[in-house]
């Protein structure tokens, strides 16, 4: 495998990143039969205006080859109700893990997985959560994810994603 740097976003690649962000809908969209709910260019344009204002507590990760962003993944930060054990205290979830179609099955996925997990454990952060497709289970279960009978979730409204 050609040499490979996962590290966090510039913001001169944000572009790029929305670009990934993009393909990636239009892979979901076409495999639910949906079309995008906005153009490319606009899309574009509010995807950086939300990466520049969510920079706080969204950190972006990027896989870059020959000086082109080929994956990413984001590692959201939420702050937590404190405790009298612990009164600075937050969590994680491990969003958008993407990789273009032509560099997938060469564990790019696995490493942006580990980047965002060391950075997690970096921040301090008390657990990480996923929300996964049926079929990228298996990729995150091999880097430590399992399923907990204490992490439930439900849905309060329903929306496109």
């Amino acid at each position: 495998m050609r040499e490979v740097t996962i590290r966090p976003a510039k913001r001169d690649e944000l572009a790029a990143v929305a670009e990934l962000r993009w393909q990636w809908g239009l892979e979901r969209a076409m495999e639910h039969g949906d079309s995008p709910g906005t153009g490319h260019e606009e899309f574009v344009a509010r995807f950086l205006d939300w990466a520049g204002r969510h920079g706080h507590s969204h950190h972006c990760l990027v896989a870059v080859r020959d000086g082109l962003v080929i994956g990413m993944a984001w590692l959201a930060v939420l702050q937590r109700v404190p405790t009298p054990l612990a009164v600075e205290r937050a969590s994680g979830d491990l969003q958008c893990v993407y990789v273009v179609p032509g560099e997938r099955d060469g564990g790019l996925g696995g490493l942006l997985i580990q980047a965002v997990l060391a950075l997690a454990r970096e921040l301090g952060l008390e657990r990480v959560t996923v929300h996964s497709s049926i079929r990228a289970v298996p990729a995150y279960a091999r880097h430590g994810f399992a399923a907990s009978p204490c992490l439930l979730q439900a849905e309060p409204a329903t929306s496109s994603r």
